[in-house]
């Protein structure tokens, strides 16, 4: 019997949300996991899979996949080596330390870190752990549409999904979710910041893109290309994916708007899918007629915070005021 390492999380009824898009809006809380994030879920079904008879685990992450590789690593009494980017926040460096975790610190984005991930992979014979890219991750995502299935009760099924899209991990483990629910006919509002795009530069120019640099401080969402299985179901007829870009300014808006409305701090990663809600952009596509007018419940992903904390947020404020 496989150890489960993630949460069945919340899925709570915000009644602020709700009243702006005039649809009921349920909140999937992946926030509250023990990683504070989704990511434990793929993160630890591969672990399980792959790292029971392991020398250690290497996971290259701009925080989160880090945070779950290496509180799955602990719980399995294993080691575990964390290579970040530059662009990290020495908070995310310390909370790994904390779950015991060697941190080394490589390259500018996420690309470069992992290199130097594979590279140790190799070297040292450890389990290399991809923070997006792999089918056990998406396997172990699903379980989140499994749960929502099991809250909303029979003859129930969203209206829309909202998530955040980074290197796609989260998207492929929903899509995945909602075909095994038999929910394939559910659009999926993928949300990305301007300057962490690839997804919807890949949609764009029909084909897989690799960004020149992240320049958004969406740091979790930096991956320079999303991962080809995303891009292939955004090329899938029978799925509705629509691909979204908001500011930062928009996304730390967001995570302003939920703190005080939810009480709860989420990193701006996360705020870009909120974003769509506080930014209008539900409404939009409904008038555009991307969406339908009458909208069943709105399932938004809150996927997580681990990265964040109010010194962090007033950074993010000034900086991007100026």
């Amino acid at each position: 019997m496989e150890k489960q390492f993630h949460l069945n999380t919340p899925l709570l009824e915000s009644v602020s949300m709700s009243k702006r898009v005039g649809t009921t809006v349920y909140l999937k809380m992946e926030n509250s996991q023990p990683s504070g994030s989704f990511k434990i879920r793929g993160i630890g079904h591969l672990c399980q899979k792959l790292a029971k008879q392991s020398k250690g685990v290497v996971c290259s992450s701009g925080g989160n996949a880090g945070m779950a590789a290496a509180y799955v690593a602990r719980k399995m009494g294993i080691p575990a080596t964390i290579v970040l980017p530059t662009s990290s926040s020495s908070l995310v460096f310390q909370r790994l330390q904390e779950q015991g975790a060697r941190v080394k610190v490589s390259g500018k984005v996420w690309d470069d870190a992992n290199t130097e991930a594979l590279r140790l992979a190799e070297t040292e014979d450890l389990t290399y752990v991809p923070p997006f890219d792999h089918p056990l991750l998406w396997q172990g995502h699903s379980s989140l549409i499994t749960e929502v299935a099991a809250s909303f009760g029979p003859g129930v099924k969203p209206g829309a999904v909202v998530l955040s899209v980074g290197g796609g991990g989260l998207l492929c483990g929903v899509i995945q979710g909602l075909i095994d629910k038999g929910w394939k006919d559910v659009p999926i509002i993928a949300m990305e910041t301007v300057g962490a795009d690839c997804f919807n530069a890949a949609i764009k120019a029909g084909g897989l893109v690799t960004l020149d640099d992240i320049t958004s401080e969406a740091k979790c969402l930096g991956a320079r290309t999303v991962c080809k299985k995303a891009f292939e179901y955004s090329q899938c007829p029978d799925l509705t994916i629509i691909s979204e870009l908001v500011t930062d300014q928009e996304a730390l808006q967001a995570v302003e708007t939920f703190l005080d409305e939810e009480r709860v701090l989420v990193e701006m990663a996360c705020g870009a899918s909120l974003a769509a809600v506080y930014s209008g952009l539900i409404q939009r596509l409904q008038s555009e007629g991307r969406l339908p007018t009458l909208l069943g419940p709105l399932l938004v992903i809150v996927c997580g915070g681990s990265s964040v904390d109010m010194k962090q947020l007033t950074d993010l404020k000034i900086k991007l005021q100026t």
